[in-house]
């Protein structure tokens, strides 16, 4: 398959994407998130960081028409993953897809929180403890770091080029 991709030009949605989901993942792996940021080092915790840094670039590459088809392959990637890691902790198939709709939704509605926050419409501190702390507020200080980092982070990733964020150059979280 990959030869006649190859041939006919079409891009491997896997492989054109993977460097940037693994920068996703690793971002959101940051141990600064949860240690200095508070964020639960959990599954739930886990999945609401990465989906925090995965909303901050599907945000980013909507700003261009020409990432369209990009996002839409880095939205499966995130989906894929999503269904394996359900399958590696022992959700039966029967429960797999259900769950998976459930964290889509759950990244549509954190991307909108996180578009109007991270665009000076909502207050950011407020969407990331309604969606990465489910409402459970941390310390002042932990929250002022993840508020103080996420934005940090959205403002380098947007003055990166969408060429650079589609190849995994995405900023890093200074600790």
């Amino acid at each position: 398959m990959s030869f006649l991709n190859s041939l006919f030009g079409r891009k491997d949605p896997n492989l054109a994407m993977q460097p940037l989901y693994n920068a996703v993942i690793s971002e959101g792996r940051f141990p600064g998130w949860y240690e200095k940021g508070a964020v639960p080092d959990t599954l739930d915790g886990r999945f609401d960081m990465i989906a925090a840094i995965l909303c901050a670039v599907l945000i980013r590459l909507d700003q261009t028409e020409e990432a369209k088809q990009e996002i839409a392959w880095l939205t499966e990637l995130f989906v894929t993953d999503m269904e394996g890691q359900l399958r590696q902790i022992g959700i039966g198939d029967l429960i797999v897809g259900k769950r998976v709709g459930e964290m889509m939704s759950a990244l549509g509605g954190r991307l909108g929180a996180y578009r109007g926050a991270l665009t000076g419409d909502a207050d950011l501190g407020e969407a990331l403890v309604r969606n990465l702390y489910r409402g459970d507020a941390p310390a002042s200080e932990a929250l002022d770091f993840t508020t103080r980092h996420f934005a940090d982070f959205y403002d380098q990733l947007d003055q990166t080029g969408v060429d650079q964020v589609i190849a995994g150059n995405i900023a890093k979280v200074a600790s």
